[in-house]
């Protein structure tokens, strides 16, 4: 991920933002596209496994998956509120004890990470430019299964995110939305050893989960 993009979004999830989506996850619960993933996991199984949850926002997907069994989890995430939102919200739930939380780009934090049993990005790589960098590194670091929620790859999707993106220069907002095509995210995953065992459309979304070839799911 370039500076650009990581100053754009340290600019556009900010601690405003981050507070109205706690408050909506609170009062509502997760999106459904993010429902969709943590239930796919709790079905394959949580129990004492660790989770690196890269990009994880106010800690839905980390906080949940805790709650239902996992051992521990780390969250990366490039924006300082979310990373310090989900912190809060996390010692609010008694679950402080059993997160470490990486503030930064996780390219150029993935060295220091530890690999994990369970590997989440939800509505992550559609902010990266290198895809191809972040998918092959996230997945590198998935023992056993690996989860992710991304952008369907169909036109009125492509087209929605370059008029958004349009926007955002007209306005001089530094922060774009990257559309990668599902073939070449998948592509990636398959050349690391996993393969796709769940897939789920929500909306403009996609969810799916793919289980390392060999590991017991």
């Amino acid at each position: 991920m370039s500076q650009c993009q990581c100053q754009g979004i340290e600019s556009v999830f900010d601690q405003r933002l981050a507070a109205t989506q706690l408050e909506r996850v609170r009062r509502r619960g997760a999106l459904k596209s993010t429902r969709f993933l943590i239930e796919a996991l709790r079905a394959r199984g949580v129990q004492d496994r660790t989770l690196l949850d890269i990009g994880g926002g106010v800690g839905i997907v980390h906080h949940e998956l805790l709650a239902s069994g996992a051992k521990e989890a780390t969250d990366v995430d490039a924006s300082s509120a979310y990373v310090h939102t989900a912190k809060s919200e996390a010692e609010r739930r008694g679950l402080a004890g059993r997160v470490r939380y990486d503030h930064g780009n996780f390219l150029d934090l993935a060295r220091g990470v530890p690999p994990a049993d369970i590997v989440t990005l939800d509505r992550v790589i559609c902010c990266f430019d290198d895809m191809q960098g972040l998918v092959a590194a996230s997945a590198e670091k998935a023992r056993i299964l690996y989860g992710l929620v991304y952008p369907r790859d169909v036109w009125w999707t492509r087209l929605g995110i370059r008029l958004m993106n349009l926007s955002r220069r007209i306005r001089g907002d530094t922060f774009h939305v990257f559309s990668h095509g599902t073939e070449a995210v998948e592509a990636v995953l398959h050349a690391k050893g996993l393969v796709r065992t769940y897939h789920r459309e929500a909306g403009l979304w996609q969810v799916a989960v793919f289980s390392r070839e060999g590991a017991t799911a």
